[in-house]
């Protein structure tokens, strides 16, 4: 294949689309098993989730990852976030007529090293090309499927009065390294993404500990809007303390220059975790041995409360309420 950009016809179901899957996606994400038919068989015995998610972030690069990265940890993250393996994942590309071929191969490179890293294949996918104009570069649909263990129950209703709120390390870094690329900011520090697959940490975190209720990442909208879906999900009040919640400087820095709150900032490397107040340290130990979770914090507990409501509690000491924000903070992050 001598061309350098992805054409129309690399769309057409011909000799070059052909060329173009075994080139880019069957060399880097294949299987083992030969490539042609429409489905991929699965093996599973025990209670299995489904998720699906499309990704559309401006720009496809930034620091710390790509779309391609972006859309396996998303999903890996997902499946996570409901206890559960991941066993398979599908990949459906949009491709903008004069992407660079080099630039996708790029982005399914990451997204292999990602599902590497996630211990689950790319077993499925679909190609589709649309004119120039049409599209920005490239879209990405991810689905995954995973399985979960006997015995793990967390969903975002189970949060109780009592429980103790976690998160796995810093937040609000995804959101900021999207947004500083995408407008050419340059900070004193630079801001690099979190994006990284959760589903080891999630592992072991349920392998040392009994009492996980929830588990949650909170990717658009951040942190407060992920809380707001837990508290009205569980009918529970949460009441975060700021001075508690981790946020790298130069995250908190870029917020205080550009008039953001890191706290509604995109994640995609983190987790927040509702657990029984018995096992918070058991927890934030098993978090915390992991190196995806070094800088896991105690940030907030579970009331029962008039209503389901987030609250914060400032550094002064005030309380206010944290509600979802209303329109878009950071659009095109994921």
């Amino acid at each position: 294949m001598s061309e350098d950009r992805v054409l129309l016809a690399h769309g057409d179901g011909g000799e070059m689309m052909a060329e173009l899957i075994e080139r880019v996606f069957v060399s880097r994400l294949g299987t083992g098993e030969p490539p042609g038919d429409d489905s991929a068989r699965l093996k599973a015995s025990g209670r299995l989730v489904f998720t699906t998610d499309g990704f559309v972030v401006d720009p496809i690069f930034f620091p710390g990852g790509d779309i391609g990265k972006l859309a396996v940890c998303g999903t890996v993250n997902d499946l996570a976030a409901a206890g559960a393996r991941p066993v398979a994942l599908s990949a459906s590309f949009i491709l903008e007529e004069g992407l660079l071929i080099a630039d996708l191969e790029r982005i399914v490179d990451s997204m292999a090293a990602a599902s590497a890293e996630a211990d689950v294949n790319v077993v499925c996918g679909d190609t589709k090309v649309v004119p120039r104009g049409r599209a920005d570069q490239v879209y990405v649909s991810t689905s995954g499927v995973g399985e979960v263990p006997p015995g793990i129950e967390v969903s975002g209703g189970n949060a109780q009065p009592g429980d103790v709120v976690l998160v796995s390390g810093p937040v609000g870094d995804h959101g900021l390294a999207v947004l500083s690329r995408r407008e050419g900011l340059a900070f004193e520090s630079p801001i690099e993404s979190d994006c990284a697959p959760l589903a080891g940490l999630v592992a072991e975190l349920l392998a040392a500990c009994s009492g996980v209720h929830v588990l949650r990442d909170p990717t658009r909208g951040g942190l407060a809007t992920a809380l707001n879906e837990i508290a009205r999900q569980s009918g529970v009040e949460i009441e975060i303390e700021e001075a508690e919640v981790p946020v790298n400087r130069s995250v908190s820095a870029a917020c205080e220059l550009l008039g953001l709150d890191p706290l509604y900032a995109a994640n995609e490397g983190k987790m927040i975790v509702v657990v029984s107040a018995e096992q918070k340290e058991v927890a934030l130990s098993a978090l915390r041995a992991h190196a995806r979770g070094r800088e896991a914090a105690a940030i907030g507990r579970v009331a029962a409360g008039e209503r389901p409501r987030v609250l914060l509690r400032t550094a002064l000491g005030t309380r206010r309420i944290l509600d979802r924000h209303v329109g878009e903070q950071m659009p095109r992050i994921c």
